[in-house]
C-alpha cells in the first residue's frame, strides 16, 4: 500500500475588497508547478487538524495571521508513488497584509503574491494538476 499525503490550501479573502482573493507564485525551481500562480498551501503534519494547517499557512507562508471560516472542497489524485489528498479552506485575514517574501518556511517559499478577483487566473495551475485550483474552478463550474 502506497503512502498518502494530505495537504490544505487556503482561499484567502481580501478584507479591503471581498471580491478579491490571494494568489501566490511558486518558485522557478518548484518540482511540480514552477512559476505557476495558485493558492497558498501546506502539507498536514502528523495529527494536525486541517484548520490548524490553514492557520499555519498564514504564519509560515504568508507572514501574517488568518482565520479559517469554511470548507470549499476536497480532491484526491494518484501521483504514482503516493496518493495525494488536498482540501481547500476559505479563510479571512486577521493579521497584517501578507508578505510572502518575508515568510520563513521549511518547504516551498513563494516568490510573489497578488490580490485578484478573476478566478480564471487559476486555470493554468489547474490544467497542470493543481488540485487546489481545480477545486475552486469546479466550485464555479469553470473548465480547465
Amino acid at each position: 500500500m502506497k503512502p498518502t499525503k494530505f495537504s490544505v490550501a487556503v482561499f484567502l479573502i481580501n478584507p479591503e475588497n471581498i471580491q478579491e482573493f490571494l494568489i501566490v507564485k511558486r518558485p522557478p525551481d518548484d518540482e511540480r508547478l514552477p512559476n505557476v500562480w495558485g493558492l497558498p498551501a501546506v502539507t498536514i503534519k502528523g495529527n494536525e487538524l486541517p484548520e490548524d494547517a490553514a492557520r499555519r499557512i498564514g504564519k509560515e507562508k504568508l507572514n501574517t495571521e488568518i482565520k479559517p471560516i469554511g470548507f470549499l472542497g476536497i480532491k484526491r489524485v494518484d501521483r504514482g508513488d503516493y496518493d495525494f489528498i488536498l482540501m481547500d479552506i476559505k479563510a479571512e485575514l486577521i493579521g497584517p497584509q501578507p508578505l510572502v517574501k518575508e515568510a520563513v518556511t521549511q518547504n516551498t517559499k513563494y516568490v510573489d503574491q497578488q490580490w485578484v478577483s478573476d478566478i480564471d487566473i487559476l486555470k493554468e495551475a489547474a490544467s497542470k494538476g493543481s488540485l487546489c485550483s481545480q477545486i475552486i474552478l469546479d466550485n464555479h463550474l469553470l473548465g480547465y
